[in-house]
């Protein structure tokens, strides 16, 4: 049993006294679950627990995900494990990474082997019938066979059926055992009943049915648990990116220690070929570092002094000394293991349904077989043929396949996902974003390489270049905006003296307009040509021009203004910066795949219109179409996100306005700024080189900044939807299907049983055919 905070960020884990007193979240392993009615059963009795809020119990994972009050945390553990032991299931640890790799591929056979090898005997003499052989067994004999299986093999059914009875609910263990249960008595009863004067006639018995039909049963539970080792594979392969243990490097050198012992602050050498131990920094050496397990980038890296380190990600060539800056469930492994976990745990509303309908049936499936049995006895059909009709309508109900068909294709689908780069960790998300039919697109970072250099600085007449540029150094040196690192990096590249920090006062960051503070006791204002404006500072025909040029361009153009110490003349634009950005590898195709599915792409800048347009014809959009919202404020990106949804939006033309259906809105950022519109959206995806804010507002984290995991997250919502519902028909199909057949006599309940094992395997297959998607 695990227990966490609600809703972690990637890279801060961290959660806020006032979040963590309202609300803790707790994994528990559930042992014996085996339907979709088992799964209804224990949510309501862990709903019943005071203290929780929710309980959300996934049956292919085979555990639950239990929302309750802080207050209630002390006794909870112990409550929660009462309360499924009290309902007829075993309470377990829920842990995914341990166990479960290193189990053999036949592990949990050998039941089913013994009842193959006892069922066998009875099946031939029927496949001998067919060829006019006359092999049956005696009674006796086949007594010996068949009970063994019934009441050994088949005590499971026996003790959850009397459980799920007792709660007056039921399952597939109680369709299973009263349906067997009723062939082998009626077997017992036709033995003994059986005619004294012919004592070498071997009545018609059905010993075979309970038996195949218990060890079938148990073939379908053993493949079902196979195929559920490969959903959860994505889960221990991450797991397994933990090395054990680690260097330490200490007073008196190297010391080989435990990974669990790791503190941070402390120096690790890593090894040419191994695995980075923990998140850190390279303090010496360069190495080129593999981190496609992580990111699904399949090139490594290089990676020298100061450059960051991912806990998971492989060294390579290169002997390495490194710092850990976190370890445990802080790391940025820890918390993608968290995320997909918790996407997998989580139930997609579509299950709510199907929940809703698995409560319901096996009161209606046992309505049923007394129907039929009821029915066959009116027809004059005889006991005999009656009960092995309503056996056979019994055994076919079974709800596995119901029950397995939503979270096997969720496990599968956010498993590959996370393979290569994408963590899904709100399901809604998943099955809401193969709806999205408009993309919206954050420009700098996101299509953009979000690295802009200072390309020009033109000056007023009389301005002096080193100075203006020392000046706005100092003033943006404590920023972390794109523009104003690449001032700094300017003034550091042209060996411009620096400014004393003890002369700097007053600097404020102005939302969406720019920069403010005082160097040597002059004001200095340095951002957008509308701030400027605003602020009322005149900009000299010379620039003003330069500044019309610059931007027809492309370039993005900020303004320096200054109040001068010895005139009157007011604030003043002193220079104009602009700057050039490019667009990232790869934007423009993964626009244009998004195109060729029919999906709209808008560009949301906070750029000047002429820079932003620019840029989109760069990267294929089409500015007079609407693809472009530009001299959009931060605060306003959620905004022209919720006006996008409406069919509507600032820039947008024929075709895309007022009027228009509902849009399905996905919006794809990575800066502070985009977190509202993330939440905003009905998709929000981060870039995983973005911030932690960004990440935490979005249902979808793309680990690389790659905006072609757009296109392929999308995909995988569309693939991993369509295996849900492929699932879920089936399995309804199978029983609208089956049920009447059997009910109707052209099903024996050898078949009924054959047929309910397979229906639960070709679930859990189809769920994962998602494993060979590729981007």
């Amino acid at each position: 049993m695990t227990t966490s905070n609600p809703t972690p960020s990637l890279r801060s884990p961290s959660v806020s006294p006032a979040v963590a007193e309202a609300a803790l979240s707790l994994d528990l392993g559930i042992g014996g679950m085996t339907c979709a009615s088992c799964v209804g059963r224990v949510e309501r009795a862990l709903r019943k627990v005071p203290g929780v809020q929710d309980a959300t119990v996934n049956l292919a994972t085979e555990s639950a995900r239990v929302s309750f009050v802080a207050a209630e945390a002390s006794a909870m553990d112990a409550q929660l494990r009462r309360a499924v032991r009290n309902a007829g299931y075993e309470p377990r640890t829920a842990d995914v990474g341990d166990g479960a790799e290193d189990a053999s591929p036949w592990a949990g056979f050998g039941p089913v082997a013994v009842g193959l090898a006892l069922s066998a005997p009875l099946v031939l003499p029927m496949l001998g019938d067919l060829l006019g052989m006359h092999w049956m067994l005696p009674a006796w004999a086949q007594f010996l066979l068949a009970t063994p299986v019934q009441f050994i093999l088949g005590a499971r059914f026996y003790k959850a059926g009397w459980a799920a009875a007792r709660a007056l609910s039921g399952n597939m263990d109680l369709l299973v055992a009263v349906g067997t249960s009723a062939g082998w008595g009626l077997s017992m009863w036709l033995w003994l009943t059986a005619p004294a004067d012919h004592p070498g006639h071997v009545p018609h018995l059905y010993f075979e049915a309970s038996a195949v039909v218990v060890t079938l049963v148990l073939l379908g539970k053993w493949l079902e648990a196979r195929a559920k080792r490969q959903t959860t594979a994505a889960i221990r392969a991450l797991h397994a990116l933990r090395p054990d243990v680690v260097h330490l490097l200490g007073k008196t050198g190297e010391v080989d220690v435990p990974v669990a012992e790791v503190l941070v602050g402390d120096r690790l050498v890593v090894r040419p070929g191994e695995r980075i131990p923990a998140d850190g920094v390279i303090t010496e050496g360069q190495t080129q570092v593999d981190e496609s397990m992580l990111t699904g980038e399949p090139l490594p890296v290089a990676r020298e002094v100061g450059g960051r380190l991912t806990g998971g990600s492989i060294n390579g060539e290169g002997r390495i000394v490194m710092q850990v800056l976190a370890v445990g469930s802080e790391t940025v492994l820890a918390q993608i293991i968290r995320l997909v976990e918790d996407a997998q745990a989580a139930k997609a509303p579509l299950q709510r349904l199907v929940d809703k309908v698995s409560a319901v049936f096996v009161p209606v499936v046992l309505a049923l077989a007394l129907v039929t049995l009821l029915g066959w006895l009116w027809s004059g059909a005889g006991v005999e043929a009656a009960l092995v009709h309503a056996v056979a309508v019994l055994v076919i109900a079974c709800p596995c396949a119901l029950g397995l068909a939503t979270p096997a294709a969720i496990m599968a689908g956010t498993g590959v996902a996370a393979q290569h780069g994408i963590l899904i960790k709100d399901v809604q998300a998943l099955e809401v974003a193969h709806k999205v039919d408009t993309v919206a697109f954050d420009k700098t970072g996101t299509l953009t390489v979000g690295q802009p250099r200072l390309v020009a600085l033109d000056l007023a007449d009389d301005a002096d270049a080193v100075g203006i540029l020392a000046a706005v150094a100092a003033v943006q040196a404590g920023s972390e905006h794109p523009l104003a690192r690449a001032v700094v990096a300017a003034a550091a590249e042209r060996a411009v003296p620096p400014v004393g920090a003890d002369q700097v006062a007053a600097v404020r960051a102005v939302p969406g307009r720019g920069t403010e503070g005082r160097v040597q006791g002059q004001p200095w204002h340095i951002g957008s040509l509308r701030w400027m404006q605003e602020l009322d500072a005149a900009l000299p025909a010379p620039l003003a021009e330069r500044a019309q040029a610059l931007q027809a361009e492309g370039y993005t153009v900020s303004a320096v203004a200054a109040h001068t110490l010895d005139s009157q003349q007011g604030l003043q634009v002193r220079a104009l910066l602009a700057f050039g950005d490019e667009p990232k590898p790869g934007a423009r195709e993964a626009l244009a795949a998004l195109k060729a599915r029919g999906i709209r792409t808008v560009m949301i800048s906070g750029d000047n219109r002429g820079a932003a347009c620019a840029m989109a014809r760069r990267l294929g959009l089409d500015p007079d179409a609407g693809d472009v919202m530009a001299e959009v404020l931060p605060a306003d990106k959620a905004a022209q996100v919720r006006l996008l949804q409406q069919g509507n939006g600032s820039d947008v033309t024929a075709g895309h306005g007022a009027g228009a259906q509902r849009h399905i809105v996905a919006m794809a950022g990575d800066g502070v700024n985009d977190a509202p519109a993330l939440a905003a959206a009905d998709v929000g995806m981060a870039m995983g080189n973005g911030t932690d804010v960004a990440m935490h507002a979005a249902g979808i984290t793309l680990m690389r900044g790659d905006p072609r995991l757009v296109a392929a997250a999308l995909d995988i919502s569309h693939r991993t939807v369509l295996k849900i519902r492929q699932n879920l028909f089936w399995a309804f199909a199978y029983n609208v299907a089956g049920i009447p057949l059997a009910a109707l006599g052209y099903l024996s309940p050898v078949v009924a049983g054959a047929a309910m094992a397979l229906s639960s395997v070709s679930v859990m297959a189809n769920a994962l055919l998602l494993k060979r998607w590729r981007m």
